[in-house]
């Protein structure tokens, strides 16, 4: 079935340091191209999560945010370090004797003194593990959401489908009528001219024209692309080059088609068809 390569995902996964917050967000690309905002302590797994990213896309512009949000657990197992504080406490005493009319400092202003309060650091290995695991659940999720916007498509597909095979058929029944106009045209040419006409010759005259005017073989490929985009839609694998392949093939017949018309209403088909080829091409661009 056919996937978007359009989508948004969001996953939070709770970790000894806090919740480990994911965004993926993804547009359509010609290739996989992604894009990570990591906090500094998930710099080095980045790789990690690059490959499953490519596990699991195969197509398309993802930017990646990941959020470290610790915010009960940004208290929890502080550590006063005493011999900070010892000299901290010595030096604010040293400056009262000096400027005694001076405002003590605050508790809350010498907790700000830095290295007086450590944060425990969190293990990189479980941290790492945690967002590998948040990871797995937003690209699940994305893929659901690209699988959506891929079956919308789909349908959208199929509808000019079934405009272009209606146009093929309605410009294969014009074609008895485009030859008999044009029998009945060269007859009342030669009858302008006073000229008899060598039916032999008028005959030959009017094969060599149908030749050059048979549009069998272009309907006829009409019809067979139609049922290769079908048949590709019904893939697992990712099918959007392909696709948009395809849709050139649709052009160079429709074009051609449009080039033979001798009759209004296969001209009217051929322009329908283009219309629909045209709308196909812009949604396939978007297919993975």
């Amino acid at each position: 079935m056919l996937n978007s390569m359009t989508g948004f995902a969001r996953s939070e996964t709770r970790s000894d340091a806090g919740f480990l917050v994911w965004e993926l967000r993804s547009v359509n690309h010609r290739y996989l191209e992604t894009s990570f905002r990591l906090p500094e302590a998930l710099r080095a797994a980045e790789g990690e999560f690059r490959k499953q990213v490519e596990a699991a896309l195969a197509r398309g512009k993802l930017d990646a945010v990941l959020r470290l949000e610790t915010g009960e657990a940004e208290t929890a197992g502080l550590e006063l370090d005493t011999a900070v504080a010892d000299d901290l406490t010595r030096a604010v005493a040293a400056m009262a004797e000096r400027l005694p009319t001076a405002r003590p400092p605050s508790l809350g202003e010498l907790l700000k003194w830095p290295g007086l309060v450590r944060r425990p650091s969190p293990d990189p290995e479980g941290l790492s593990r945690d967002a590998q695991t948040g990871l797995a659940a937003a690209l699940e999720e994305l893929k659901a959401y690209r699988a959506r916007e891929g079956a919308r498509t789909a349908e959208m597909l199929e509808s000019r489908c079934q405009v272009v095979e209606a146009q093929v058929d309605r410009a294969r029944e014009r074609v008895p009528a485009v030859l008999a106009g044009l029998r009945e045209r060269y007859r009342r040419r030669l009858e302008t001219l006073d000229i008899e006409a060598d039916e032999q010759r008028l005959e030959q005259e009017l094969a060599l024209v149908a030749q050059k005017l048979d549009v069998d073989e272009e309907l006829d490929r009409l019809g067979s692309h139609v049922a290769e985009l079908r048949e590709a839609m019904q893939r697992s694998e990712p099918v959007g080059r392909r696709l948009d392949f395809l849709m050139q093939e649709f052009n160079r017949e429709a074009n051609t088609l449009a080039s033979k018309s001798q009759d209004s209403e296969a001209t009217a088909a051929a322009v329908e068809m283009k219309v629909a080829i045209e709308q196909m091409r812009e949604q396939i661009q978007n297919v993975e």
